[in-house]
């Protein structure tokens, strides 16, 4: 796999004047590849395999070589000078994919009819029995949930597409959520008693736990040139991109805050009532409000 990727970089490269600029961009496109590389690999490919793509997702490496304008006069035929990234984003475009298109309408409105009629159910517009009104709101989390990893799976123009495993997290992560969100409306409505809001605690609290491990270990998808460009134009950094373990943190701080939370919710509605786990939940989701802002725009330790 690295022969392959090192080789190609060479090839390019050769007869570049290797200026700093240059150098960092070979290097910038170095890291992309591995990463895409290391990606595809989870997914089931073979190491063969996945260089190829890499190699061949990444288009005409020597054109992004002029493109970057890595120096007037340094690249073999003379100066190019670096595409405005509107010009980049034309050139790298994605057309949608019309199966895609077909599905994420499936999905949406197996969201919408699910959950629509389940509301009516539950608010007791329409007659219908509470085994029913969960099935209906388990088929609306599920368009949602798979609403959100076929797109995730998708490659747009300036992300590569997500691994499925990946997405699948992302899939049930939702499903999760989805499901605890609607089992808390069911009781908040009064369709089911108080003793639903436990597998509502818990499919919200797996969501945020799964969400957190997918948020943390997240790597870049971003195409070789979207970094390029991002690195040339972008003035205000991205602390968690930056620092990974900063991002690592934030995760496993969120976990524990929603953990505290909804122990503390559970405790509030059996002991004082309902609507004090209401503010608990306030409570909760100012208190992750706070850490973010800490963690993001925070004093940053000295190099």
């Amino acid at each position: 796999m690295t022969t392959d990727i090192h080789r190609l970089l060479d090839e390019a490269f050769a007869g570049v004047a290797m200026t700093p600029d240059a150098q960092d961009l070979k290097e910038e496109m170095r890291a992309n590849l591995v990463a895409r590389v290391e990606e595809l690999e989870a997914a089931g490919q073979s190491s063969s395999d996945a260089a190829r793509q890499a190699i061949a997702e990444l288009g005409d490496v020597r054109e992004l070589v002029d493109g970057a304008g890595t120096g007037a006069g340094n690249t073999v035929g003379g100066a190019a000078a670096a595409e405005s990234y509107a010009a980049l984003q034309l050139r790298h475009r994605v057309r949608p994919k019309p199966g895609f298109v077909v599905r994420a309408v499936l999905w949406s409105a197996l969201f919408v009819v699910g959950m629509t009629v389940a509301l009516l159910g539950a608010t007791g517009v329409l007659p219908l029995p509470l085994g029913a009104i969960i099935g209906l709101m388990g088929n609306a989390s599920t368009g949602l949930a798979l609403l959100v990893g076929d797109s995730l799976s998708q490659e747009t123009t300036t992300n590569h597409p997500m691994p499925p495993n990946r997405a699948g997290g992302y899939f049930l992560a939702t499903l999760l959520g989805a499901l605890g969100l609607g089992f808390g409306a069911i009781v908040a409505l009064g369709a089911m008693p108080v003793w639903g809001i436990v597998f509502a605690a818990l499919g919200v609290i797996a969501a945020i736990v799964l969400f957190a491990f997918l948020g943390a270990s997240q790597t870049n998808r971003h195409k070789a040139w979207v970094r390029q460009a991002n690195l040339e134009h972008a003035h205000v950094g991205n602390r968690f991109e930056q620092e990974p373990e900063v991002a690592a943190r934030f995760g496993i701080y969120t976990a524990v805050i929603w953990l505290v939370t909804f122990a503390v919710i559970a405790v509030l509605v059996f002991t004082v009532g309902w609507w004090w786990g209401l503010l608990a939940l306030a409570g909760g989701f100012a208190v992750m409000m706070l850490v973010l802002a800490r963690m993001l725009f925070g004093d940053r330790p000295n190099p």
